[in-house]
């Protein structure tokens, strides 16, 4: 079969980028190197856009949240990954988390279902010499291939460090000490409509002695050991490791991701307290599949050893009897240095038949990833069309973002970004805007100007 394009990688990126382009009319040709016998060491099956670290794509508020607004203008642009997430979404009060399986079925089924597009299982050793091509292989890409990106670059990759959290077996969850609750009851209305209660966490408390314990032992614990070539890679603050945070200070933890703020524990209700008192600190699972047989711990990427992972977090109130599904891990990333490599249209300058797309770019996060292998699809849509293409508006998540890889933000250093309202322009208003209200008015600025931008490009 003959193409219009090649896209190499079947991940976030790569499936929205063919679907962009297959749904448009083009044929694509899709390539992806699971289901050969090979996997990347982050991986577990070969469906398509496997969900590797968590099973949550952040926050759905699309009116106070940069990556809700992410949400919106994906939506906007009938993404696919979106209306997969929206199909396979599970209760997680106001983020959108979904079923990993189900997720991932639902976009092969999606793409294999267009009759202009083939998916093959092979991996590419080189970059194409010629034909238009969309490299959307993520931060794990093959050695072979890595090293042709290299070649191709002239310039070392740059990495980071990635951790994965554990997934708990809803049935050996101690319901007599955890209890269900969502932080404020934000996002009830969502998780109702699910069919929810919409107290879609499970929490588990901690006393300060238990607390000062736990943290110990995670300080104490056997940790993975780095190779030589490894010791000198950071971490990504998104993904850090529970342990490394807990290096931090005494409280960081508790300030982080054990936060016990608005989490009242029905066991300390009193005259004083009549809804119950707050934890000292507390740990989260957020469920992971549509059955609510496996639930993630919130904010536990690690890098203790299994064996480990097993003692130190059956100290947890509610989780003595613990069973894992999968334990955490660590995962090294890498990413180009875009500013200097990329145009603004995600084309490598030395060799504009190839465009980068997804988290290689320098993008972290699922649904960044997702937003640029769009851009990058209907970027090649518009190529391969003759028509001219006209950049998302700075004011605009995807704008900011685009900015961000593309060396416009003027970052002295390139490093990995979540999408966030540090990359938009400011406001620049007479009267100063009080800060509960700032980022209303900034999602309200990026929905006034994505409209016409939006069907200018099309969907």
């Amino acid at each position: 079969m003959t193409y219009d394009i090649h896209i190499i990688g079947g991940g976030l990126a790569g499936s929205e980028a063919a679907w962009q382009l297959a749904k448009r009319g083009f044929t694509v040709r899709l390539s992806e190197m699971r289901g050969t016998g090979e996997r990347s060491p982050a991986h577990q099956g070969d469906g398509l856009a496997e969900l590797v670290c968590s099973n949550s794509l952040r926050s759905d508020d699309d009116t106070a949240n940069a990556v809700g607004l992410l949400h919106y203008e994906m939506r906007g642009l009938d993404s696919l990954i979106m209306r997969a997430a929206d199909m396979a979404r599970v209760p997680a009060g106001s983020a959108l988390a979904v079923d990993r399986d189900v997720f991932s079925a639902e976009i092969e089924r999606a793409l294999t279902s267009l009759p202009n597009l083939t998916l093959t299982r092979e991996r590419i050793d080189h970059l194409p010499q010629a034909g238009m091509t969309i490299v959307a292989t993520g931060p794990l890409t093959a050695a072979a291939l890595a090293q042709s990106i290299g070649a191709a670059t002239g310039a070392e990759s740059l990495a980071f460090f990635d951790a994965i959290a554990p997934i708990v077996y809803r049935d050996s969850i101690n319901m007599d000490i955890a209890w269900r609750a969502a932080r404020w009851d934000k996002g009830a209305e969502a998780s109702i409509a699910l069919g929810s209660d919409g107290k879609d966490y499970i929490n588990c408390p901690m006393t300060k002695v238990e607390y000062l314990a736990f943290r110990e032992e995670l300080l104490a614990g056997e940790k993975t050991v780095f190779k030589e070539w490894e010791a000198n890679t950071p971490y990504f603050d998104g993904c850090m490791p529970i342990e490394v945070m807990a290096e931090r200070g005494e409280d960081t933890l508790r300030f982080g991701p054990m936060k016990p703020v608005g989490l009242d524990d029905p066991r300390s209700v009193s005259a004083q307290f009549p809804n119950g008192r707050w934890p000292y600190a507390v740990v989260q699972l957020r469920q992971d599949n549509k059955l609510g047989t496996i639930f993630n711990m919130v904010g536990f990427q690690t890098k203790l050893k299994y064996a480990e992972q097993t003692r130190i977090f059956r100290m947890i109130p509610g989780l003595e009897q613990a069973e894992f599904a999968r334990l955490g891990g660590l995962h090294r990333n890498t990413f180009l240095n875009s500013p200097t490599l990329l145009d603004r249209q995600l084309r490598l300058q030395s060799a504009p038949h190839i465009r980068f797309a997804g988290q290689i770019t320098g993008c972290e996060g699922y649904v960044e990833s997702a937003s640029v292998g769009l851009l990058a699809g209907v970027m090649a849509a518009h190529e391969l069309a003759g028509r001219a293409w006209v950049d998302p508006p700075r004011s605009t998540a995807l704008g900011a973002l685009l900015a961000h890889i593309t060396g416009d933000a003027e970052a002295e250093t390139y490093q990995p970004m979540n999408v966030n309202f540090g990359l938009f322009p400011p406001i620049i208003t007479e009267k100063k805007i009080k800060k509960p209200q700032r980022k209303l008015v900034y999602t309200e600025r990026a929905k006034a100007d994505f409209q016409p931008w939006a069907a200018v490009v099309g969907a």
